[in-house]
């Protein structure tokens, strides 16, 4: 039985709080330790859902637990039982209940907090397992493993809520019938596995440094816990694509204290006051960046990393060598082109040589009908036309952008323009 808090922790405010805090940050941490101990993605949630219900009520009589996320894990485990015997249908086959019931119960609830921290590595890796469809594997890990919802899941795929819910049931079918199982995989497994799990810790991590909706521009507790799952591949794997990764999410997120005002409100890059950069996180990103790059097996993290620390180096926005991060993106370019990196590359141009220069290049995109739903490219265009003088045309890909944009502080920033140049018409 597990020791609980005093009755001084018994206020009903206390308690209710409390539980909020924990299903905000550690909800999914009792669904990964669930989903490990039943195998079933649906019947974990279902459990957790229990679980917390059963805290609202417990604890305000018998006080919050001094383990509380072992105490979630622990109460889910019983209520997934009762589940399976309550849901069991007439003619089951009796044993396989049994069976399915005892393993569960045997599940030890006392684990360590690094073990509890590692059911959700073990999670991604099974929502990545090579069974499953690759356009199911990123969606399903951010769904399951961070706790997404589906709405903004599609946003960031740039598909309808109901597609993206198709894919995930059909993920959480596949991992329930082929019985794969939730682990990390051998040694000797991990370079087949490791591509789609670090794509999904790199959108776990841009999903909190950029959130795609809401009213805060950024969702630390997605970007800490991107970097912290970046840590634990590090040990994993040597692979030094691993290294990128970590120091890119690091570099980046140096800079996120800059990233806004004290309103909230979105800063430009060029505009921030680097004295905020967080030195320590800059100088582990660039020693695993330079480590990275020793291995000359270098790959697209690396490269991303390595023109984040070019800008870390810059005391000041005039004095970024944009010479090297163009040079760093037409490397980029051969080794994994896309419209975004093409985009990417046409703002670092626009910067080293003039501000149309790079529009034209972003125009190109549109004009082949590539990222004409991505809401940075018509931002990033427009900020490069108001530059060149081209008013009208800055101001109509600018509205474009406020219609694609659902984020607050990025859509406050995009009105703030438009009624600059509409002010100036």
């Amino acid at each position: 039985m597990q020791d609980f808090e005093p009755p001084s922790n018994r206020d009903s405010n206390l308690v209710a709080t409390t539980i909020e805090q924990l299903y905000r940050e550690s909800s999914r941490k009792v669904f990964a330790s669930l989903a490990r101990c039943l195998s079933d993605l649906d019947l974990a949630e279902d459990a957790l859902q229990d679980a917390f219900t059963q805290a609202a009520t417990q604890w305000q009589t018998e006080g919050i637990p001094q383990n509380p996320i072992s105490w979630l894990i622990s109460t889910g485990r019983f209520k997934a039982i009762d589940r399976i015997r309550r849901d069991a249908k007439i003619g089951q086959n009796a044993s396989v209940i049994s069976d399915r019931i005892s393993r569960i119960a045997s599940m030890n609830a006392a684990r360590s907090d690094q073990a509890i921290e590692d059911d959700r590595l073990r999670l991604i890796f099974t929502c990545c397992h090579p069974a499953i469809d690759r356009m199911v594997q990123v969606p399903l890990t951010l769904r399951e493993v961070c706790g997404l919802t589906t709405e903004e899941i599609a946003s960031a795929f740039l598909t309808t809520p109901t597609a993206m819910s198709q894919r995930i049931v059909r993920g959480k079918s596949k991992i329930r019938n082929a019985n794969i199982p939730i682990t990390i995989p051998e040694l000797s497994e991990l370079p087949s596995r490791l591509d789609v799990v670090l794509s999904v810790v790199y959108l776990i991590f841009n999903e909190g440094y950029c959130a795609s909706s809401g009213d805060s521009l950024t969702r630390s507790d997605l970007s800490a816990e991107a970097i912290r799952l970046g840590r634990l591949l590090v040990d994993l794997s040597p692979d030094p694509e691993v290294k990128g990764l970590l120091a890119l999410m690091l570099l980046h997120e140096s800079r996120r204290k800059a990233r806004s005002d004290s309103e909230g409100n979105l800063v430009l890059l060029e505009d921030q006051d680097r004295t905020q950069w967080d030195g320590a996180l800059i100088a582990e990103g660039v020693a695993l960046v330079e480590d990275s790059i020793a291995s000359r097996r270098v790959g697209g993290y690396t490269i991303q990393a390595a023109i984040s620390a070019v800008h870390s180096h810059a005391k000041f926005a005039a004095e970024t060598d944009w010479r090297q991060i163009v040079a760093l993106y037409d490397v980029l370019m051969l080794l994994e082109a896309s419209p975004v990196v093409e985009l990417n590359r046409a703002v670092a141009v626009a910067m080293r040589d003039e501000p149309l220069a790079g529009a034209e290049l972003i125009e190109a995109i549109h004009q082949r009908g590539e990222l004409k739903e991505y809401a940075p490219s018509y931002s990033a265009v427009a900020e490069l036309l108001r530059r060149g003088g081209k008013r009208k045309r800055a101001l109509s890909a600018f509205e474009r952008a406020l219609e694609l944009t659902t984020q607050q502080s990025e859509r406050r920033f995009l009105m703030q323009r438009i009624a600059e140049l509409r002010n100036h018409q």
